[in-house]
């Protein structure tokens, strides 16, 4: 899809001059200028911890700048609070999302500013009319009697959107807002922001994915370890440029990986029911293997059984039924425990609840399963020159940032550098199988090169890889074998040198494969 303009670049919107933020002695903006035009897509590059999120946190009301200045429609404005930007027009749609499953798409988007009628009952009809209009208007497509709980990943994005313009909006700030989309809602959200813009909103999309600021943005604003680098015309630049703005160096895209056949079926699956955290059925008769030497890509819409089957597999939840076998080993229903030694390591999907215990040092979470063991303990006794040694060697090699902070608790770094200490971690411990969950949600692409790189190395090794990534760019350029999920069962497989980026998208929403 093209990116039709309708900025004026005669109104000015917003206006961020030099903003500086700072938490302690650290900077998470330097400096930092914006300038929003009226009917404009702006948008915000830069790589993990670049300040992006704070810059916009910020503009919404939720931080107070250490020192710059804020002019909205010309004239300099004082926020107090996110009430106070929505007053101003401005509303953030954040990347998760604060919806109330149980309720409806109406009851959300009036949540707190409930239209009252003599000051005393909710006008329920009134706003489920404004919300339907609201709807229409910009090609949204959502029912406003649904309940959130059955309605997708999407559509409750959508919700999203409507709750800010309900609120009278004029400035509608997205944050990452294409993580878990299939290809169809991103194009479909691509036409909503075209549809706002045509009307006269302004749009600011914080994204550190190329391909979509090239088909929906005017201009995009690079920020790099918090300092503005340029602001610079989307039809002027290519993706290898602002690749390069973004990161400092130049990225290889192509990820770089020979031939191999594959060896040995290593984890097998037959026939696997698990239900869901409501006791509903999600796995419904799931059968997949993975074999020595190849990356299996399971593509899907969240939502689809991923979770559950990723549980599943790491011993974090019983199945029902049906068989899992790790190099003929019987692994079904085992503890976490049973299934590391049976040969399994992986990058789970929240790395702050599975993947690492956030108090401990960023050393002891990378021997956290072999911390009884040579060379880390002896007799017993932890030895604490082996795991510092072993801490600086990783951080290094997997370029762990800050440096030095071995010691410190590993809640203190960044969401992009727990992630790696993960990583670091999974890759080395060099088992059967690795599972990789998600691997580079929320990493720019620098770390994203340099965590594809890993995972290709375990192929290579001779390793089995189960790849599980709701990023279709991710499991195209990687996978060996593309296996698709939906609704709890596989529906389709493609080798991966056959993928086909529409028809996976067809797929993942229940389309069923093209044979001819």
């Amino acid at each position: 899809m093209s990116h039709q303009s309708h900025m004026d670049k005669n109104t000015m919107v917003i206006e961020m001059r030099d903003i500086v933020k700072k938490f302690g002695d650290f900077t998470a903006n330097d400096h930092i200028n914006l300038t929003l035009h009226k009917g404009e897509v702006h948008a915000i590059l830069g790589e993990n911890g670049a300040g992006k999120s704070t810059l916009m946190n910020v503009l919404c009301g939720l931080y107070h700048p250490t020192s710059g200045q804020i002019f909205v429609d010309g004239k300099e404005v004082h926020m107090n609070g996110p009430r106070d930007a929505i007053d101003l027009g401005i509303g953030m749609v954040h990347q998760h999302f604060m919806l109330i499953q149980p309720f409806t798409v109406t009851d959300n988007i009036i949540l707190g500013i409930e239209p009252t009628k003599a000051g005393v009952v909710v006008d329920e009809k009134l706003a489920r009319q404004k919300v339907l209009e609201l709807s229409e208007r910009y090609g949204m497509k959502v029912d406003p009697d649904a309940r959130i709980e059955d309605i997708s990943v999407g559509m409750q994005q959508r919700v999203e959107i409507l709750k800010v313009l309900y609120r009278g909006s004029k400035v509608l700030i997205l944050d990452e807002p294409t993580a878990s989309l299939t290809p169809q809602e991103i194009d479909e959200l691509m036409q909503i922001i075209d549809n706002l813009t045509k009307d006269g909103k302004s749009v600011i999309l914080i994204t550190h994915k190329l391909k979509e600021i090239k088909a929906c943005s005017d201009t995009c604003t690079v920020i790099r370890q918090g300092k503005y680098i340029k602001t610079v015309n989307v039809a002027d630049v290519d993706e290898n440029e602002m690749a390069a703005m973004m990161v400092g160096r130049d990225v290889n895209f192509k990820v770089e990986k020979k031939a191999m056949t594959p060896g040995d079926v290593v984890l097998d699956i037959k026939d696997l029911h698990a239900k869901d955290y409501r006791g509903i059925e999600i796995l419904r008769g799931l059968d997949l293997n993975v074999r020595k030497g190849e990356i299996v890509g399971l593509c899907g819409v969240d939502g689809n059984g991923q979770t559950e089957l990723v549980e599943v597999l790491t011993g974090l939840k019983k199945a029902e039924s049906g068989s899992i076998t790790m190099l003929g080993q019987d692994v079904f229903n085992k503890t976490p425990h049973e299934v590391f030694e049976a040969g399994v390591s992986s990058i789970p999907a929240d790395r702050q609840k599975h993947g690492l215990v956030l108090d401990f040092s960023v050393e002891d979470n990378l021997i956290v399963q072999h911390y009884d063991e040579a060379p880390f303990s002896k007799h017993g006794i932890l030895d604490r020159s082996v795991i510092r040694s072993n801490a600086t060697d990783l951080m290094e090699k997997f370029d762990v940032r800050p440096r030095g902070a071995e010691g410190k608790p590993a809640g203190t770094l960044s969401g992009g550098n727990q992630q790696k200490v993960i990583i670091a971690r999974e890759v080395t411990n060099d088992k059967d199988l690795l599972i990789a969950f998600n691997p580079t949600r929320g990493l720019d692409v620098g770390a994203i090169e340099f965590v594809h790189k890993y995972i290709v190395d375990q192929r290579n090794k001779g390793r089995a890889v189960l790849l599980v990534s709701f990023e279709l760019d991710e499991i195209m350029s990687l996978s060996d074998r593309i296996e698709v999920i939906f609704d709890g069962e596989i529906t389709g497989s493609v080798a991966g040198a056959d993928a086909d980026e529409k028809e996976l998208g067809f797929m993942m929403a229940g389309g069923k494969k093209n044979e001819n």
